[in-house]
């Protein structure tokens, strides 16, 4: 197993080693191994895992606490996802895939929350560019009329 120093993984992740470093100290994600001189050493699933979150954070624009319940919930469908893999009797398969879809449901509604605040904010803009170019529109009438003769 390939083991990564914390510049490699900053570098492959697109983000500085304090921003992992905080990453880490408020639980956005788990603390990678050690060497006995404490130096942080990162396996590949703990790059693949914070390439997920700057994914989150940047794609759906999450703040630092939506992040964290999303990790969180991702984590458990990980999980749920696992346990039903081990098991092989029908009714306890329709169970865990039940589990399965409310985690799902419960990601997919932080994701709606998230597209709804971008529209009511995609909508406040439309609304304030359509007041300024009807202000311009004005202004333009207004110039046309009080200087014809630079038309």
């Amino acid at each position: 197993m390939s083991l990564y120093k914390i510049d490699d993984v900053a570098k492959e992740c697109g983000l500085t080693k304090r921003t992992i470093r905080y990453y880490e100290e408020i639980g956005v994600m788990p603390s990678p191994q050690r060497t006995d001189g404490g130096m942080r050493l990162y396996t590949r699933e703990d790059i693949d895992y914070l390439k997920k979150v700057v994914r989150a954070k940047e794609v759906l624009g999450f703040s630092l606490q939506e992040l964290h319940t999303y990790i969180a919930t991702a984590d458990v469908l990980n999980e749920q996802r696992f346990d039903y893999q081990q098991t092989t009797e029908v009714r306890e398969r329709i169970e865990k895939l039940t589990s399965m879809d409310e985690t799902l449901g419960g990601q997919l509604q932080l994701i709606e929350q998230k597209l709804q605040s971008i529209h009511a904010v995609q909508a406040e803009l439309e609304e304030l560019r359509e007041r300024v170019q009807n202000g311009i529109q004005r202004l333009q009438k207004n110039e046309i009329t009080e200087h014809p003769e630079d038309g």
